[in-house]
């Protein structure tokens, strides 16, 4: 039985600081850099700075179908950082988009059978190892990774990982079968959180594709999905409170102090979603996976289309949902395919991408966009 619990009404994007509230996209426009600098803050601990070089060296290149290596050289004048992504192209002769996910350890997910598909389509795949730029470990400091490049700074290992996805956009930036316009960023659970933060601070980014990102993710702290009997960790979402005592290092610090008090939180993940508009966001999640929120992700995103309207394209933020829990998996994967596809050639929206996954629920949100 659904036992859900709703703190609150989603608060109002469009609101600045002071109270005032923007009327039009100008106003939009400065609204956005104000969640910029205060909501990342607040929520990932900011983001760690751009390096001072970037430099990229093919290891080995194996033209089409093939893995072909790269090692990035980003790191400042007196801490050298380096890390190393792989590729694999159609065969094809003229630029191409690239489906990008630093979640390199779990070649389950993105495997040989989806890899043949997407070149299949004529994408890039490029695939880096998100835990060079932070180790995905509890209680280690930060003396590794890109922490000692900036020791002064307080980002979070999600912003470390964020991080790593734009040095990737650097480098695919210089490979001449990269179509620019049309990169995409995917990733599973924690890193499906780094790719919605990525895709949010980085407008080079045109597809966001965060999968079962849940709570810090594309989750709602103001609605507690559960159910009974309330089985841990799969009757009941994932809260705050739980993570900053397991994985403190991936949040900012300031949201420690909403602890219980997530309904005071000045914003939602809807806040950070509408960083991406006008591009697009797929969100892809699955009905059974209750730790990551389905429910309350769906809020978000509808809350988060009101952005989008006041663009004009509210159809490019859209909610995808699967039967099934916590993976990432062919059927995932060919979703974010078929609608970057049908961006790519100007057709409709396959109507799975579309439909309404959760009929009973009603908006989070009370307000509208500007000119809506």
């Amino acid at each position: 039985m659904r036992k859900d619990v709703i703190l609150g009404k989603l608060p109002d994007p469009f609101l600045f600081a002071d109270g005032t509230r923007a009327a039009n996209l100008d106003d939009w426009q400065r609204r956005r850099q104000e969640i910029l600098d205060e909501v990342i803050t607040t929520e990932f601990g900011g983001m760690p700075p751009k390096p001072d070089k970037i430099e990229v060296e093919p290891l080995d290149l194996h033209g089409t179908h093939f893995t072909n290596t790269y090692r990035i050289h980003c790191g400042t004048k007196d801490h050298p950082f380096s890390f190393c992504f792989m590729t694999w192209r159609p065969a094809v002769d003229h630029k191409c988009p690239v489906i990008l996910t630093g979640d390199m350890l779990y070649d389950a997910n993105l495997n040989d059978q989806v890899i043949a598909e997407a070149l299949r389509r004529g994408f890039v795949v490029a695939k880096f190892n998100r835990v060079e730029l932070a180790p995905d470990l509890r209680n280690v400091g930060r003396t590794s990774g890109i922490f000692p490049l900036w020791p002064e700074l307080k980002f979070s290992t999600i912003s470390a990982w964020a991080w790593g996805y734009q040095r990737v956009v650097d480098a695919l930036l210089t490979l001449d079968y990269v179509d620019p316009d049309q990169i995409a960023v995917t990733g599973h659970s924690r890193g499906g959180k780094t790719t919605l933060l990525a895709g949010a601070t980085d407008d080079r980014i045109a597809y966001v594709n965060p999968n079962g990102s849940g709570t810090h993710g594309c989750g709602c702290y103001r609605f507690e999905q559960r159910e009974e009997p309330g089985k841990f960790g799969e009757d009941y979402s994932e809260t705050l409170e739980f993570m900053f005592e397991h994985i403190p290092d991936w949040m900012g610090e300031g949201l420690r102090q909403y602890i219980g008090r997530e309904q005071e939180l000045p914003y939602d993940m809807h806040t950070i979603k509408a960083l991406i508009a006008p591009r697009y966001l797929l969100e892809t999640n699955a009905y059974g996976d209750i730790w990551a929120n389905p429910r309350g992700s769906y809020l978000t995103n509808r809350a988060a289309r009101e952005v989008w309207k006041l663009y004009g394209c509210e159809e490019r933020c859209q909610a995808w949902y699967r039967t099934g829990v916590h993976n990432h998996g062919w059927r995932d994967f060919n979703a974010l395919f078929d609608f970057i596809d049908a961006v790519r050639y100007g057709a409709p929206l396959p109507t799975d991408i579309t439909r309404v996954p959760y009929e009973d629920l009603q908006p989070l949100h009370d307000w509208t966009c500007p000119q809506g």
